[in-house]
């Protein structure tokens, strides 16, 4: 759990100040997933919250499309007047700029930073038709080669892409990786037995874990998932690597510090609602509710991060 600063908790009782700007008009969080995902589920949370204590209209605005590049373009060129927000994962907002060498958004310039929403473990994923019970077993197939030596994630560029090499290079095997358009498309894929393996959120991974569908080998925290006590971290499972990701939601650049802090307000208010915190707990998700200033500062320790081991993978979307 991350450490929060005064900034960054909001006691239920605060009074939410609007800026002199609000008006009828819905506040749009955009987010470049589909209906259905975890995040999509995490930002309908967050717009019912924001709605009662702002005082306008907050809707979801769905904008699927090149791994999250289409909502991350159209929150860039809107108007920076508090009216549109962007919900968004770790990997857009740091991995990308190493990852796409055409990328025509800069993460640290063109958004202003609003709230560091929640952190979440992945998990990685195996269908119930692969013969592996432990990470060891999985090693031991996916060395030999074949479909074993293939894993999916959303998209081309995300964490979990460069999660699963990073665990290649360390378990020192070769893995090809097979994008896929959203979690939707991953999970169809493993039931359907199209892909051995997946690298996936959680969240993402429950549903199919329960029905006995899919079984989660290894979890990438530095602890064990509440929801999967039995099941072992990485670093448990004889491999040095972890990855925490996160959600945050970031305003288009140039939008005035009062909205900015407004926004924040609202939106940490509105996960640390009770039953919102244990909405997310139910998908593995850890609420932070931390600020403009904490977000920045985590977004850019992401970078530098994950910067050496994407250089190092040789790997670019474009």
């Amino acid at each position: 759990m991350r450490k929060l600063s005064r900034r960054g908790v909001l006691s239920g009782a605060v009074v939410l100040s609007l800026p002199a700007h609000a008006d009828d008009r819905p506040l749009r969080i955009v987010v470049g997933f589909p209906p259905g995902s975890g995040i999509d589920t995490i930002a309908r949370l967050i717009a019912d919250r924001m709605r009662g204590s702002l005082g306008r209209p907050v809707v979801v605005d769905n904008k699927p499309g090149a791994a999250g590049i289409v909502a991350n373009m159209a929150v860039k060129s809107a108007p920076p007047d508090g009216n549109t927000l962007l919900l968004t994962p770790l990997g857009q907002m740091t991995i990308f700029p190493i990852a796409y060498s055409k990328l025509d958004y800069d993460p640290l310039k063109d958004y202003a930073p609003v709230a560091h929403v929640a952190d979440f473990q992945m998990g990685l994923g195996v269908g119930s038709n692969v013969p592996a019970r432990t990470l060891a077993e999985y090693v031991a197939l996916a060395r030999k080669g074949g479909e074993y030596a293939n894993f999916a994630s959303v998209s081309v560029g995300s964490l979990p892409h460069f999660f699963g090499l990073l665990f290649a290079r360390t378990a020192g095997i070769e893995l090809t990786h097979v994008p896929y358009k959203g979690a939707a498309p991953v999970i169809q894929a493993l039931i359907a037995g199209e892909i051995p393996a997946a690298v996936l959120p959680i969240a993402d991974l429950n549903m199919l874990t329960q029905s006995g569908k899919a079984r989660i080998l290894a979890t990438t925290g530095a602890k064990r998932s509440s929801h999967h006590p039995d099941v072992p971290t990485f670093k448990e499972s004889g491999y040095d690597i972890e990855g925490l990701a996160w959600y945050a939601l970031f305003a288009p650049a140039a939008t005035p510090t009062a909205i900015v802090d407004s926004l924040a307000r609202a939106a940490i208010d509105a996960v640390h609602q009770p039953d919102v915190v244990e909405r997310l707990a139910a998908l593995d998700v850890e609420v932070t509710g931390l600020g403009p200033a904490e977000l920045a500062a985590i977004q850019r320790a992401d970078y530098d991060k994950w910067a050496p081991v994407i250089r190092a993978s040789g790997f670019k979307a474009d």
